[in-house]
């Protein structure tokens, strides 16, 4: 598990997390320059890559570059964003890169984003929907990790690949990337731990009677720590479910209701259906149930539920 403190204080932490951020930004804005785009393209382009924001300013989105060099910049700088940014500081302060290969919840995030993409590039090429393996290869990277990192940033309209492509990678956008990241959705460790105890209650059928605890890495995680997982999992599907029902009565089908709740909570942006490209042909009450779900997606819903808790505001 990651240390508790990178820094005696608070201020020194701050600061060493400020000048990673800042450092990450100044490099993607560089490598974009290096690699064809304007100045003020990169440097519009890298703010909105480096915080998994996914503006662009051209409507086409990156593809609007056609370039592989591009996107490839954009590929490594949201995986960057998208990993414990404590992992990046003892990794750089410390002088670990290895950190990146030890911390479990990097590492279960990079071997994630891997396995989807050779899936998705396998299907695109099977289903006929590329006639080489490169190209299938090459989209199917940058959209599982723009997605995966709740960047955003588009090439190809991956609402109209073939099979079960597209909700496949709505679904990955509720993993998102590493807790301590710009990025969103569930967080990849709070998936790790949720699939670590799953794991244990199928073993206790088969040993009732045997101890055994939750690892991540070598430490025993605290029941505590697996309650506070298993509560923010239970509130978000709770969310999830009655949003998505009130999307349905705002007019949307329930397609596009689906991944346009998701597509809030999880801060991403594209969709499928109606909310495929934008929520242009969403009501007014669907975009005001658009905007609370992005609230409640970017600070993990227990800050915004606890404010509607009667016991918060008694003395």
């Amino acid at each position: 598990m990651k240390e508790e403190k990178m820094t005696p204080r608070l201020a020194s932490t701050a600061r060493a997390l400020w000048l990673i951020y800042l450092s990450l930004t100044a490099a993607c804005a560089f490598a974009y320059w290096l690699f064809g785009m304007e100045p003020f393209d990169a440097i519009a382009h890298s703010l909105s890559t480096v915080s998994t924001g996914g503006f662009s300013t051209h409507d086409d989105s990156l593809s609007w570059f056609h370039s592989s060099q591009i996107e490839g910049v954009a590929i490594l700088f949201m995986l960057l964003a998208s990993l414990n940014f404590g992992v990046h500081y003892y990794a750089i302060y410390r002088r670990k890169p290895l950190h990146y290969w030890e911390d479990i919840e990097a590492r279960s995030f990079l071997i994630l984003v891997l396995v989807i993409v050779v899936v998705v590039g396998l299907m695109l090429r099977l289903e006929g929907s590329y006639h080489t393996l490169p190209p299938s290869l090459r989209d199917a990277s940058f959209e599982v990790v723009s997605v995966i990192t709740s960047t955003g940033f588009a090439t190809v309209d991956f609402s109209h690949w073939p099979d079960f492509l597209p909700v496949l990678l709505i679904f990955v956008s509720f993993i998102g990337g590493c807790g301590g990241s710009t990025a969103g959705g569930m967080k990849v460790l709070r998936v790790v731990l949720l699939f670590k105890q799953g794991m244990r209650e199928i073993r206790k059928l088969i040993h009732p009677n045997a101890i055994l605890p939750v690892y991540l890495g070598r430490h025993v995680v605290d029941q505590r720590i697996m309650n506070a997982v298993w509560g923010f999992f239970a509130a978000y599907t709770l969310v999830f479910v009655v949003l998505m029902l009130l999307m349905i009565h705002a007019g949307l089908d329930q397609v596009s209701a689906f991944s346009a709740v998701a597509t809030c909570m999880n801060n991403l942006g594209p969709g499928l259906g109606k909310v495929a490209s934008n929520f242009q042909e969403v009501s007014s009450l669907g975009k005001g149930i658009a905007i609370i779900a992005m609230l409640l997606g970017r600070l993990e819903i227990f800050t915004i539920l606890i404010l509607l808790t009667p016991a918060f505001w008694k003395d």
